[in-house]
């Protein structure tokens, strides 16, 4: 099979969660034989198409930024999706698979479908609707629903990468028929082979260096501020409490000052970006991982912290599609967006050693059913269901 995916955004020259999804799942279509290719930027030096990991990337355009102002370019990604369309339309491929945001290269894929008698699949990561208003404002997002609901209208063929993307993407209309849902993975052996930070195993929960961490971009929708509110109300039970912050971004500088005005700075450690390996081993070495996201597509660091045996404690928001993923009270608490409401959830971990074991077990046993060769097998499935073989 000759697979195409479409995205601007490439791995490792930019670390997310889609970013990762294409490459691992590309890298393993590549290894069974198939023949995969990427289009996005091109975001490394030399050649405009280059081999990396088994599969061939075809820079479209060159460098831009992908970010203005905190939120996703609209110049990128109109240039981006121009520029596809030459580059797209001489080859011909079985699938094209596009990463539906930002939107605009999914009418050009559409476009080239048409012309060259390819199915397309659209790959939704997340459904905005009426974020749109809360993200742009009232003018600009009203336009960027409307561009939304287009996309939603000329796809036949449609991944959502969990049940919670299913069910907003029949709000906008998508017939439930016409969605498969495919999630994101994680490498088990991989992450099996790291050596946590500080060198507790898993049979000793009590030597772990943090008991509660965060890993995210700080972005005001993260809510990482109310997190650190939250540590402040937990110290009066737990003196000696320690939260690691892994991640950069714009709300950075205010983290800090608000640590230093809660007294809480030397319980709050802020490391800044993670490599993978560094942030994994941190994991491990953490009782909790805190995500108070107001919004996420999917939640990749739930599965990860699954993965490591360390429970979850999200929260109840609207556009949190990571909620979906915790079970409350099995391997994790889903709470009130708020300081008061995060503290409970991870003090009720924190407090009974053997409920945090049977949490932790339970949040391992999840993380097995997201197995990238497992969700390979899932892809694989529904590319084949989509053609003539």
């Amino acid at each position: 099979m000759k697979i195409a995916f479409v995205y601007d955004a490439v791995y490792p020259w930019v670390k997310g969660g889609a970013e990762m999804r294409i490459h691992e799942l590309g890298k393993r279509l590549a290894a069974r034989g198939n023949e995969v290719h990427l289009f996005g930027i091109k975001w490394w030096e030399g050649e405009d198409i280059i081999e990396y990991e088994g599969m061939t990337l075809h820079g479209v355009c060159g460098q831009r930024e992908l970010y203005v102002g905190g939120k996703r370019s609209i110049s990128e990604a109109v240039v981006f999706s121009v520029k596809l369309f030459p580059r797209l339309r001489k080859e011909k491929f079985d699938l094209i698979d596009v990463s539906v945001f930002p939107y605009f290269s999914c009418f050009t894929v559409k476009a080239i479908s048409v012309l060259n008698k390819t199915p397309a699949v659209f790959t939704w990561h997340e459904v905005w609707d009426g974020y749109w208003y809360e993200y742009l404002g009232h003018w600009r997002g009203f336009f960027g629903q409307m561009v939304e609901k287009a996309v939603a209208k000329i796809s036949d063929n449609n991944i959502a990468v969990s049940d919670w993307t299913k069910k907003r993407l029949e709000a906008l209309g998508v017939p439930g028929e016409e969605i498969a849902v495919v999630p994101n993975g994680i490498d088990l052996k991989r992450i099996s082979e790291i050596e946590p930070e500080g060198g507790w195993t898993f049979a000793d929960p009590g030597r772990k260096l943090y008991d509660i961490i965060f890993a995210g971009r700080l972005i005001k929708e993260k809510n990482v501020d109310v997190l650190v509110r939250a540590v402040a109300l937990l110290k009066a039970d737990f003196p000696g409490i320690r939260c690691c912050i892994v991640g950069d971004g714009p709300e950075g500088e205010a983290l800090l000052k608000l640590a230093d005005e809660l007294g809480v700075r030397g319980h709050v450690d802020f490391t800044g970006f993670q490599e993978y390996e560094a942030l994994i081993g941190k994991i491990k070495a953490s009782k909790v991982l805190v995500l108070p996201s107001s919004r996420e597509g999917f939640g990749m660091v739930v599965i990860e912290a699954f993965a490591c045996g360390v429970p979850v404690v999200t929260v109840k928001e609207r556009y949190n599609a990571a909620q979906g993923l915790v079970e409350d009270g099995v391997n994790g608490f889903v709470v009130e967006l708020g300081e008061r409401g995060l503290a409970e959830g991870v003090r009720k971990i924190l407090e009974n050693g053997s409920y945090y074991e049977e949490m932790a077990v339970s949040a391992f046993k999840k993380a097995e059913k997201y197995e990238w060769d497992k969700i390979l097998s899932q892809l694989y499935s529904f590319y084949e269901s989509l053609l003539d073989f």
